[in-house]
């Protein structure tokens, strides 16, 4: 568990590991700061709080620590072991298991990110800290209580993190004191948070008179232009910065940051007020900042403007291209579907990667549906409907190029049966009142099913999207069609595919048994020095691509496969260090399995070693894996949180579930967990850890957060699953 010890002391870093850590305590600090936050002479990052006799982050701390009991736990502050809520959530389990509690259970943490963010390096609270938590909502709450003296605690509902902050002072107006930094944050917080997180462009409530005229101050009078910079902004998000405002910002930025103008926080939104203003130099900073600069440019529409995002987008910049269709639309053609058809013309025109037409898919059906928005004044949740039909609609525009009527009919895959259920509700749900009759909707979906496997065939999903989107469709390929394999193969054999693509390939054809000496030969020799670069899985459903590639070349015996042994055994480089024991499910042994079986019971952090030596297990003796692991219940020195992920991550070996625990968003863990906990071959301990899972996934408790989202229907079957087995 990763643990934290003020100043110094032992500490857990990964299940049962200790070691000395040192953290950037008051006491303990780098920087030449006393415990109070303040440099020798009084003055420092600290110096404005210099009459405190301790800093906030050993208040916190005091307080934090007199926390817990009745049902709620308050896991020690972090070390950088705890990175995400993903972190957070696995060290509660592992806590708990060592102290015994009782499940279910209450419990609220931080994580290194937070912690970062809130505290500078002498202790003083430089930005809100934010409390992740999990069980009970009312119980974390009153767990929290109101915070240490001088601090208050913002319950942000059942939805979202507490938060903990300063308490501080307004004025009648509203208006902080200016020397209070704490108050100037908050205050600056409150006028930079959008109206709606939710809407494509981001709105901000517009400023008072007196709200205006306190920015204005702030900058009169020599320009500071790190005070200056969250002034300069909250002012320009709402078209506030005056033209004399702009040019001395202007000359000091290039002044302070010359030759690295992107360094500063507020070129956005200057370069935004030099266009704004007619400024010429805003052409000579779109010029030095190139691809950068075309949100900005998309926000004040010129010809000019257009041209430069037109030629940056036609050279592959897909993000450009949102910006391109928006621009398009104001000064050439407003219709949305007219504009992104003769913008896919000048794409394929120019040769232009498969990546930028993608980006014109997403700009379309974001256009269409925030027009929409626009118009009706629908919610967030209503505008998810509509983007869902309005991929089923577009994948069947005529309009449209057959390239874009494929991207949209796979948006709509996953969302079709939400678009239908949608349209029958009683009076039409977010359709209603919106033009869209229930049968047109109907009719349009009909249209989408009859088209779908012939724009889908041979088709897969985006390998360059961020890990979470891919870990989204992994559901899809429980069992591969042939046109499925055929598309993995096609996307190993490519050389543009990366680390992400080939992990994501060459572990479904491996699981599926139809990987083979074609996947090794078009991998090996030409790409080993891709595949041997550091890449991160911890949060993926597949492993890093050499591994998967040397399991294969072992199990076919290829003449590769003793190199690749080599390497994997070498000094360097050091990240492979702690993956190479994941290598030994290719061609197991007796040998292989007992190293695994040393390390997995050793205090070694785990990073897919048990679940490698459950399918090494398996594999040796013939049976299904999820026998091998129910029978590692109670042994001493496996983790029970970690049996939990591996007993439910292998119940399909011909597709195992590689995330690092349990993801209670993911349709595959849902399925995963209802098949152990039905298993008549099982333990009742184990078919319990499965009942378990299954009662706790977001299916069942917070369905708006899985993804691929849920109907109604899959819902509903889902809670009367949980119902039969309430006494179980």
């Amino acid at each position: 568990m990763a643990g934290w010890a003020a100043g110094g002391g032992t500490v857990l870093d990964g299940p049962g590991e200790r070691r000395e850590q040192h953290v950037d305590d008051p006491g303990t600090s780098t920087d030449g700061t006393g415990p109070d936050g303040t440099g020798p002479d009084g003055t420092g990052a600290g110096g404005r709080r210099a009459a405190r006799s301790r800093s906030d982050l050993a208040v916190v701390t005091a307080w934090w620590r007199g926390l817990g009991g009745d049902g709620f736990l308050a896991l020690p502050p972090p070390t950088r072991g705890r990175y995400t809520q993903s972190d957070g959530h696995e060290d509660a389990a592992e806590l708990a298991a060592v102290r015994g509690l009782p499940v279910p259970f209450s419990f609220a943490y931080w994580h290194w990110q937070s912690h970062r963010r809130a505290f500078d390096r002498s202790g003083a609270l430089t930005g809100e800290l934010l409390l992740h938590w999990g069980g009970d909502h009312a119980a974390v709450a009153a767990g929290l209580g109101e915070g240490p003296a001088g601090f208050r605690i913002t319950d942000n509902g059942p939805g979202g993190a507490f938060g903990l902050d300063r308490v501080t002072g307004r004025d009648e107006a509203g208006l902080p004191d200016p020397a209070d930094p704490d108050g100037v944050r908050q205050f600056l917080d409150a006028l930079d948070e959008p109206a709606d997180r939710s809407a494509v462009s981001f709105r901000y409530r517009p400023l008072s008179p007196a709200q205006a005229a306190w920015l204005h101050e702030r900058l009169r009078g020599p320009l500071d232009l790190s005070a200056a910079t969250r002034f300069a902004v909250s002012l320009e998000r709402r078209d506030g910065l005056a033209p004399d405002e702009t040019e001395r910002l202007l000359r000091a930025w290039r002044k302070e940051y010359e030759g690295r103008p992107a360094e500063w926080g507020a070129w956005k939104e200057l370069l935004h007020a030099l266009l704004r203003h007619g400024f010429e130099e805003a052409w000579e900073v779109v010029a030095e900042l190139g691809a950068r600069t075309a949100p900005v440019l998309r926000r004040v529409p010129s010809e000019r403007g257009l041209a430069v995002v037109r030629k940056i987008a036609l050279a592959g910049d897909r993000s450009a291209v949102h910006a391109w269709l928006s621009l398009h639309r104001a000064l050439r053609e407003p219709d949305a579907v007219r504009a992104a058809a003769a913008l896919a013309a000048e794409l394929e025109a120019h040769g232009a990667p498969e990546e930028s037409l993608r980006g014109l898919h997403e700009a379309l059906v974001g256009a269409v549906t925030a027009d929409w928005r626009r118009e009706t004044g629908a919610d967030h949740r209503a505008g998810l409907s509509w983007s869902a039909l309005t991929a089923v609609r577009l994948s069947t525009d005529e309009r449209l190029p057959r390239a874009l009527r494929v991207l949209a009919a796979d948006a709509a895959r996953d969302r079709v049966e939400l678009v239908r259920e949608e349209a029958l509700r009683p009076g039409g749900g977010a359709f209603a009142g919106t033009g869209a009759r229930a049968d047109d909707v109907l009719a349009a979906v009909d249209r989408y099913e009859a088209a779908r496997d012939g724009l889908l065939s041979g088709t897969g999903p985006d390998l360059t999207a961020y890990e979470g989107a891919l870990g989204d469709v992994w559901h899809r390929y429980r069992t591969l069609t042939d046109a499925d394999a055929d598309w993995l193969r096609e996307r190993v054999a490519d050389p543009g595919t990366g680390l992400q693509g080939l992990g994501f390939c060459l572990e479904l054809l491996l699981a599926h048994g139809l990987a083979g000496e074609s996947e090794v030969g078009a991998l090996l020799p030409r790409r080993m020095k891709d595949l041997t670069k550091k890449y991160r899985t911890t949060y993926t459903e597949w492993r890093h691509p050499l591994v998967t590639l040397t399991c294969l070349a072992l199990d076919l015996g290829h003449p590769a496969a003793g190199k690749l042994v080599s390497w994997w055994n070498g000094a360097r480089p050091l990240w492979k260090d702690e993956l190479r024991l994941l290598t030994h499910l290719g061609a197991p042994d007796e040998a292989k399995a007992a190293e695994l079986w040393d390390f997995v019971t050793s205090p070694a952090h785990d990073v897919g070693q048990l679940m490698t030596w459950v399918l090494v297990r398996a594999r040796l003796d013939g049976e299904h894996p999820l026998l091998v692991a129910d029978r590692l219940i109670g042994v001493p020195g496996i983790p029970p949180h970690k049996l939990q992920q591996v007993l439910v991550g292998v119940a399909d070996p011909a597709q195992p579930l590689w995330h690092y625990s349990v993801d209670d968003r993911s349709r595959s863990w849902w399925q995963r967990a209802l098949e152990v906990a039905e298993h008549p071959g099982l333990s009742p301990e184990a078919r319990a850890i499965g009942l378990r899972t299954a009662r706790a996934h977001y299916l069942v408790r917070r369905p708006d957060q899985v993804r691929p989202a849920p109907t109604g229907a899959e819902r509903t079957a889902a809670l009367a699953w949980i119902d039969r087995h309430a006494d179980d």
